[in-house]
This record gives C-alpha cells, structure tokens and sequence, in this order.
C-alpha cells in the first residue's frame, strides 16, 4: 500500500498502448543507456494543448503523447510518462531522473549543450487578451507598460524578457510580467482581470481561441524548433531514427494535421547541437 501510494504521488503514469509491440522485439537502445531497461521515461506537463493534455476521463492526450507511442513502438521500448511541471524538467533530466524531456522544448543554443536535443516541430508564440478586453495590440511594444501573463522557466517567458529589455533600451515602459507555473492558472488571472494579456505558443493561444476565453492579437512571434531533450546520445539517435521512418511512412504527417501543429522541413531528423561534453 506505502509503495502504491508513493507512486501515485509521483504521478507516474505508463502507457500500455505499444507495451506489447516492445516486449516482442529487440530494443534499440542498449539497457545501460535507459533508467530501467525496457522503458523510455519521459517528463511531461500536460497542461498545453494540443500538444499535451489530459482529457475528461484523466488520460494523456495530444501530438507529444502520440508521437512517443509511435516512436516506442519502433525502437522497442515501453512508453512511461511522468507527469509533472515544467521547472524542475531539465535538472531532473541531468540528474538522471528520467530519460527525456517530452513537452515540446524549445531548441537554444544555451540548452543544446547540456542536453542531447532532437528538433521534431516548429513553434512560435502568440499575444493574446481576454476576448472582452478593450486592449489592442498591433506590436510586442504595445505591452509596455501592461500587466502581463507568463509561464515561468519557459522559452516564451525568456523571449519576453529578451524582447522587454530591448523595448527599455529604447525608453518604453518595462512590462510588468506575472509568472504562472501553467496556462491554466494564467488564464484564470487573465479572466480575473488581474492580467491586461499574456503570452504562450501559437497552438496553445489557439485551443484557447477555441474555447472562446482568449483573442489573439499578435501570432509566430520568435519562431524555433522544439525538441524532444535526452540525457543519453544513444536514445536521442535512436529516437531521431525513428522520427525519420515515422516521417517517410506518413504517420509524421497524419499526426501534425490532426493535432494542427507546425511540421519541420527537413524530411530526417537528427540531434542539433554538440549535446554535453561531460
């Protein structure tokens, strides 16, 4: 009972769908490169749809989930998704925790040499307000001064910030940033009142669309890769192997049209950057 409670507590969720598939062939990565042999452990904040959610029934959903299904499946691992947010992802990475980061990373130079990143997608971020806010925005310097929403330790919180200091060293007014551990909580405050807009991906401002408690102003501000980030060289190959057969078979592009994510160009894929050197 203690043990099944700690693991409730940890919030470690394993995906049966492809399990199967992965005991009855060999796995493509060797077992001294995994935590558990058998078992691709992946970090994942389902709180951005279409990306990663977690639907009325409390199952994982969204393109990051069902590309890992389909990639478990070819390099004959069973998927283990361990839910939890976004801040303490990359030191549990590199503290060996897990054996990947699977929330739609954004690729920088900074983070592609502490860990093995494999691009997968195209993203970008959006400025959004309260559908009935009277706010209205034409450029990124039109949030100065303003009260805005972020989600801290993400791309689009550092972005903002790079963005804001360039607007003070112009003269504008800083933007008054409020950070949220998730999109949820920003869009609680933003209906609230307590924030004039805030800023996330192009996908996830547009599920809110959707839902009719956002309206865009601004869209594919500071467009990047996103990745899938690893610890180990030999998973991210592998995995970048895969993407690559799941690409030339046509479930790459199923996939992104379904979820009406941004594919990247590149018919392979591959690690970008020299990855850790310790």
């Amino acid at each position: 009972m203690r043990l099944f409670k700690t693991l409730s507590a940890l919030a470690v969720f394993v995906c049966l769908a492809g399990g199967a598939d992965a005991q009855s062939c060999t796995s493509k990565v060797p077992a001294a490169s995994l935590i558990e042999a058998g078992k691709w452990q992946m970090a994942i904040n389902p709180t951005l749809p279409p990306q990663q959610f977690v639907d009325e029934k409390g199952e994982l959903q969204g393109l990051n989930v069902e590309l890992a299904k389909e990639i478990a499946k070819r390099i004959c691992l069973e998927p283990v998704f361990v839910r939890m947010d976004f801040p303490p992802m990359i030191p549990g990475l590199r503290a060996s925790r897990f054996d990947t980061i699977n929330t739609g990373l954004f690729w920088t130079e900074e983070r592609s040499k502490i860990l093995f990143m494999v691009p997968y997608a195209q993203q970008a971020l959006s400025i959004y307000t309260d559908p009935k806010s009277s706010l209205k925005l034409e450029k990124f310097e039109d949030l100065a001064g303003r009260v805005v929403g972020v989600e801290t330790a993400t791309y689009q919180e550092r972005k903002s910030r790079e963005f804001n200091a360039e607007m003070v060293a112009k003269g504008l007014k800083p933007i008054d940033f409020r950070t949220f551990s998730t999109v949820t909580e920003t869009s609680a405050a933003l209906r609230a009142g307590q924030l004039e807009a805030a800023i996330n991906i192009n996908e996830t401002a547009n599920a809110l669309v959707q839902r009719g408690i956002a309206k865009i102003w601004l869209k594919d501000v500071a467009g990047t890769d996103i990745t899938f980030a690893f610890r180990d060289k030999k998973v991210a190959q592998a995995v970048a192997e895969a993407l690559t057969a799941i690409r030339t078979e046509g479930a790459y592009d199923k996939l992104f049209e379904k979820f009406g994510m941004t594919k990247l160009a590149a018919a392979s894929f591959a690690i970008r950057g020299d990855g850790p050197t310790n």
